[in-house]
């Protein structure tokens, strides 16, 4: 982590002043996030909406793919700041799909066990002490461990074990997939899910953070010898360049696990990817879809958006006083999270049943969701604006 050059905030004035986001602006914006909420309660009771829109509209899919935990968290959102039943017993209502999801091993050979579980179970039961959702979280994280390396000391992303094609890459995302192990270790007090956790962690600041402290999308491990390969991309612009969402998921990732693994070394990362970040944002803080794009007719990512201003404001949370750096995240986080109520939600398209506009799932790969509402991207809007607007107790 020491070899990681930390360019700091080139343009610190930039970061100088923030918005003043009132209670009156939260409360505002936390009631059109749940009428778009309410809008989608019935469609979305027994359904999931498609990881991203057609033409501004999620569709309703079945509990498959690594996204539909993003809904039911902002359903457990939406419970604790009104209190009411309705969004409750709708996400409840879900759980015997995420249970008989991993009792078939329908779409489980994947890291993102940590975004579907995490949002869905864990949150469940720390709300409301739901037993049956606790087991079915840890029952994930087992699933989860299974995809452990001991060797190379990583959790292989996605596909089968065997194959090797897909045999020792990890992902830049899976740093958000590792609250869940943690968890279960505090659940259980078995060590093997910290050991995989905190060596999963090391390893991609190790190897999926370059020297520049821009992440790749993927690394290859040798999952025999534990000998780190070569970095590659699947959705960024090249294999050189800075996909914008990895780079939030990194943002927001290593100060996840500092909460648990208190490795002020995760801070030292967390801050060097998050000024990589903001020197790269357009005047509007709203980053193109890969950061090597500054200007031009690119499309933005308002979903790498979100999730970055998650990952300042839990970074800063951390930071003591006497760092310069804390009171720039804050505002850099306000100062993105006000861009986007102001310019990207979809109050500017009535018949888009989402949240936020101009989010990009993958381009090229898997070439679509482009400039379309994405419901990570949702759900990390809603979160941003519960922690600015009350004193909220992480899912993760």
């Amino acid at each position: 982590m020491l070899r990681v050059k930390d360019e700091g905030i080139q343009d610190m004035r930039k970061y100088d002043d923030a918005p003043i986001l009132t209670k009156s602006f939260c409360e505002d914006e936390i009631q059109y996030v749940l009428s778009q909420i309410d809008r989608n309660l019935e469609t979305f009771t027994h359904k999931f909406p498609s990881p991203s829109s057609i033409k501004n509209v999620y569709e309703p899919w079945d509990n498959m793919e690594w996204t539909p935990g993003f809904w039911t968290g902002m359903l457990w959102l939406a419970y604790e700041v009104t209190g009411d039943m309705k969004y409750r017993l709708t996400a409840e209502g879900q759980l015997e799909s995420y249970r008989k999801r991993l009792e078939d091993k329908k779409h489980t050979a994947t890291h993102d066990l940590g975004f579907l579980y995490t949002l869905s179970c864990v949150s469940a039961y720390k709300l409301t002490g739901n037993e049956e959702a606790k087991q079915t979280a840890l029952h994930a994280a087992d699933l989860l461990l299974e995809r452990y390396f001991e060797k190379a000391g990583i959790i292989q992303a996605w596909g089968n074990l065997d194959n090797p094609n897909q045999r020792g890459r990890m992902i830049i995302d899976c740093c958000m997939n590792l609250p869940l192990l943690y968890w279960a270790y505090e659940m259980t007090g078995e060590q093997k899910y910290y050991t995989a956790a905190e060596n999963h962690v090391k390893q991609a600041a190790a190897h999926l953070i370059r020297d520049d402290a821009s992440s790749y999308h993927t690394f290859y491990m040798d999952v025999e010898t534990g000998e780190p390969k070569y970095g590659k991309t699947a959705q960024g612009y090249s294999d050189d360049s800075c996909w914008s969402r990895g780079q939030a998921w990194a943002m927001y990732g290593f100060p996840l696990s500092y909460i648990y693994a208190r490795d002020s070394a995760l801070l030292d990362i967390g801050q060097k990817v998050t000024n990589y970040f903001l020197n790269r944002l357009p005047d509007d803080y709203v980053p193109y879809w890969d950061l090597i794009f500054t200007e031009g007719d690119e499309e933005r990512d308002s979903s790498a958006a979100a999730i970055s201003v998650c990952g300042m404001l839990e970074l800063a949370k951390h930071l003591p006083l006497s760092d310069m750096n804390k009171r720039k995240y804050e505002n850099a986080s306000l100062l993105i999270l006000k861009s986007l109520a102001d310019k990207y939600t979809a109050r500017s398209d009535p018949r888009s049943n989402g949240l936020l506009l101009h989010g990009v799932y993958g381009k090229p790969f898997p070439g679509n969701g482009i400039d379309e509402c994405c419901i990570w991207g949702d759900y990390y809007y809603f979160e941003a604006l519960v922690r600015v607007y009350k004193d909220w107790k992480l899912y993760w």
